[in-house]
């Protein structure tokens, strides 16, 4: 295994562990992926039946283009053969796509009309990056994963996508990245939710304030994402 293979092993084992950590499993259920860099076509995923708290590197399994295992031990959920499959295909930026029902993003896809809305400044750093979806039902077929990774190929600027009465789906160009907005996405949606509550109407921030904090946040999110990752992965004894 090269070291490059290793790594990518390593934080995408620890992007579960600390997935669990935060509240976002649910079950052994939901699904993480990496695009592993070659000439062919290659996922990690995780296998079905582990928990998210015990994720090994090696416990994941590798996935060739058509969702067969060339590498590692148990079986791929379908939904997650055809979500993870067909969204890196669509989008080539997303070389990591996580997909979870975290509690406070996902209560926002179960509301009429239910948006992350531009109230807070955690927000902005979505601001122009979100796309939402309709229900269609469990992704058991190849259509189910098309049709999503649709949103994808017709919104490219797109990283977050909101599943009606489902849940997320968070893509980055690495582990780190993808991480870092599932966790603030996560965060902004629970301050939406609890200002909600007051029964008072959200204060939005006004354009061109709100374009201009979410220039400043794709400015710096690599770096602030890298070194996020890094510090829990040191917090949690995961490095």
């Amino acid at each position: 295994m090269s070291a490059e293979a290793a790594t990518l092993r390593r934080d995408l084992a620890a992007a579960f562990r600390l997935a669990e950590k935060f509240g976002f499993s649910e079950g052994i259920c939901n699904h993480f992926s990496a695009v592993v860099p070659g000439v062919e076509e290659r996922y990690l995923i995780n296998p079905y039946g582990v928990h998210w708290s015990q994720m090994r590197p090696q416990d994941l399994v590798l996935l060739d283009g058509d969702g067969r295992i060339v590498e590692g031990r148990g079986e791929a959920e379908a939904t997650a053969r055809n979500i993870h499959i067909a969204g890196h295909r669509a989008n080539p930026r997303h070389a990591c796509i996580l997909h979870t029902h975290m509690p406070y993003a996902t209560s926002l896809t179960m509301i009429e009309g239910g948006r992350l809305e531009m109230a807070h400044q955690t927000a902005a750093r979505f601001h122009g990056r979100l796309a939402y979806e309709t229900f269609g039902g469990m992704a058991l077929g190849m259509e189910e994963g098309e049709r999503l990774a649709g949103a994808a190929r017709s919104n490219p600027h797109a990283d977050v996508f909101f599943l009606e009465n489902h849940g997320v789906t968070v893509c980055g160009g690495s582990v780190a990245l993808a991480f870092d907005d599932l966790y603030y996405l996560e965060r902004a949606c629970r301050q939406q939710v609890l200002a909600m509550s007051m029964g008072r109407p959200l204060k939005l921030i006004p354009e061109p304030l709100l374009g201009e904090t979410a220039r400043q946040y794709r400015q710096t999110l690599d770096v602030l994402a890298n070194e996020h990752f890094k510090a829990l992965l040191r917090v949690h004894g995961l490095e």
